[in-house]
């Protein structure tokens, strides 16, 4: 096969200019030289979910070049969860990790759903398995176990009920028991018991990403940044919530700087979602302490592309499980 033409310097420029008014929005977070490698990605993809009716799902940690150009609906897990029972499109691209791209295989059976990099996976999902919770139910016989969405299916189909960063709080209370065993994130579950008051029961599992931050690093922060308004994930561990000012899901985190727009703020949690939000608000100051996940960063407009062109890394369940970790995440959502 012959290599490709050369882009002309002409072509180029014509390229970045029809791609301006996508540009535009994210400038202020991506530099004009990354954003000349990544403009002719960003009009190939966004012309091939109009020829094969696609869509793409992307979690608020992806980068902004994905997250504000070429996304159709972004949110954190829940909303993820949420808007994937309503997707018309023929064909499901999920911007975000491979659990991610189950649940929405999960809620869509009859789509296809594509995942640009099979390896972008996650240290709560990869710490626990169905084995462990068939001996978590043989210890605690009839008390309830609540599945963070960042399980696998497998996993899903074992539990009685999922729950989000965003709804771990409400699904805990509605199950209207003193007792629940709640996996895999130890800290998520901690976090939970000190707002409920229910005994929850952990699993020895936690995110790579938020476990890194320390009380100390708060600290810190207040010390540097006089004034500021620290923001934490409930995955962080119980001593970074109490140093902060408000903890929720990436969410709810949004939501808060949307309604009290506070002059300098920093957000703890994965780096993307700092410059995704300062993308709206460019008024306001945000420091950014930075913790990657490995596995979200994964996910790029190349792999994107290549998922679009060649119907590549199509997500399968076995529909003996699906159907059980379906009803596992239909629960939770009717709640």
């Amino acid at each position: 096969m012959d290599a490709p033409a050369p882009v002309t310097a002409t072509a180029f420029s014509a390229l970045l200019a029809r791609t301006e008014a996508l540009y535009a929005p994210i400038r202020s977070v991506v530099p004009p030289a990354d954003w000349a490698l990544f403009a002719e990605d960003v009009e190939a993809i966004l012309a091939l979910k109009r020829e094969k009716n696609a869509v793409i799902l992307a979690h608020n940690y992806q980068t902004p070049e994905i997250y504000h150009c070429v996304a159709d609906i972004v949110g954190d897990s829940l909303a993820l969860a949420r808007e994937a029972m309503h997707v018309e499109a023929d064909i499901i691209v999920l911007a975000g990790v491979s659990f991610m791209a189950e649940t929405a295989k999960l809620m869509n059976p009859g789509k296809t759903v594509l995942i640009p990099d099979t390896e972008a996976g996650c240290s709560l999902a990869d710490s626990i398995t169905p084995a462990d919770i068939r001996l978590m139910r043989e210890a605690y016989p009839g008390v309830p176990i609540v599945a963070y969405v960042n399980t696998t299916a497998a996993v899903k189909a074992e539990v009685d009920i999922c729950c989000t960063s965003g709804n771990a709080k409400r699904i805990v209370e509605s199950l209207g028991v003193p007792r629940v065993i709640m996996l895999p994130d130890q800290y998520l579950a901690r976090n939970v018991a000190a707002e409920t008051g229910v005994e929850i029961i952990t699993w020895a599992g936690q995110c790579e990403v938020h476990e890194r931050f320390t009380a100390e690093d708060v600290r810190e922060l207040r010390a540097a940044h006089p004034g500021v308004t620290v923001l934490v994930h409930p995955e962080c561990p119980p001593e970074v919530v109490a140093e902060a000012d408000f903890a929720g899901s990436t969410a709810a985190m949004t939501d808060y700087v949307a309604d009290h727009r506070p002059p300098r703020v920093v957000l703890l949690t994965e780096c993307s979602m700092s410059d995704n939000v300062a993308v709206h608000y460019p008024d306001l100051e945000f420091i950014r302490p930075c913790n990657l996940c490995p596995h979200m960063k994964r996910i790029t407009l190349k792999n994107i592309r290549r998922a679009l062109e060649e119907n590549r890394n199509v997500v399968t369940i076995d529909p003996a499980i699906a159907d059980r970790a379906r009803s596992s995440v239909e629960r939770m959502l009717a709640i």
